[in-house]
């Protein structure tokens, strides 16, 4: 076995997968602590004891994110390098969606926006809307911060109680725009009797599809048609909901992997393999 693992260190929870011959991708797992190094060592114990891993079959640890900067020694005593994260945000979705021309979308605390032409890849910007905000306004509108549970009300949340629509402010068409477009964020809260739940779902789909325009438009110039999503808020149930009419809107087409959620810990294993 000649096995890299990757793994992404965030503030409280660490992703950590593992790239054996450098083609297959292994169980890839997150673990929750108090602390980035509590983090970043619980998982990477877990992941070898769970996966019958021995350190003798482990060739290389490549970390990234933000909570990696703090590890200046070998893990384990296993050969160690940092690797610059928005680099493997690029190799890690590229790698998964098998796509070659794209724009990453890693929805993280806040969003950044990664171009990826070929092997050519660049950080082009970002903005600070994702799962902090998400948080943040669930715990001051909802009372509550954790984010099952938000999901879990907005589950039985009414969209059309929070967000007013084309088709909610006039019976004509408006070129280039359909009828179940968004004309305004939270606007009909104005003068609805919004329930928590419908909150929720309005707050979820808000963080969504401000991300998902602010993407696009980035690229109205760039020629870039596909855009891969990729960290935790893809698992949102709502992004089946709010992607693909932006698809329609735009003519676009979004992307969630099947391991969107670990393409940075991922990019990092890869990008081994590529700097050798």
């Amino acid at each position: 076995m000649s096995l890299v693992i990757g793994i992404d260190v965030g503030g409280s929870t660490t992703k950590i997968v593992g790239i054996n011959d450098g083609k297959e991708i292994m169980a890839p797992m997150n673990i929750k602590a108090d602390d980035p190094i509590t983090s970043l060592f619980g998982a990477f114990g877990r992941y070898i004891y769970e996966g019958g891993i021995a350190l003798s079959d482990v060739e290389q640890v490549m970390l990234t994110g933000v909570g990696a900067s703090g590890v200046t020694t070998p893990i384990y005593g296993l050969p160690t390098t940092h690797v610059d994260e928005f680099r493997a945000d690029g190799l890690g979705a590229r790698f998964d969606s098998g796509l070659d021309r794209l724009i990453v979308v890693s929805m993280g605390t806040g969003t950044t926006l990664v171009k990826v032409d070929g092997d050519s890849i660049s950080h082009i910007g970002g903005i600070s809307m994702g799962g902090g905000t998400l948080q943040g306004l669930s715990r001051l509108l909802l009372k509550t911060s954790h984010i099952n549970e938000v999901v879990a009300m907005a589950a039985k949340g009414d969209i059309g109680h929070i967000n007013l629509q084309i088709k909610d402010i006039t019976k004509g068409d408006i070129e280039g725009l359909p009828m179940y477009a968004t004309a305004s964020l939270f606007g009909k809260a104005v003068e609805s009797n919004a329930s928590e739940n419908d909150i929720a779902k309005g707050l979820i789909c808000m963080v969504l599809e401000t991300i998902g325009s602010c993407a696009v438009l980035s690229q109205q110039a760039g020629g870039f048609k596909d855009f891969v999503l990729i960290g935790n808020l893809t698992q949102l149930p709502e992004c089946s909901l709010i992607f693909p009419m932006m698809e329609s809107l735009y003519g676009v087409k979004f992307h969630i992997p099947n391991h969107a959620r670990y393409c940075t810990a991922l990019g990092a294993a890869l990008s081994y393999h590529t700097n050798n």
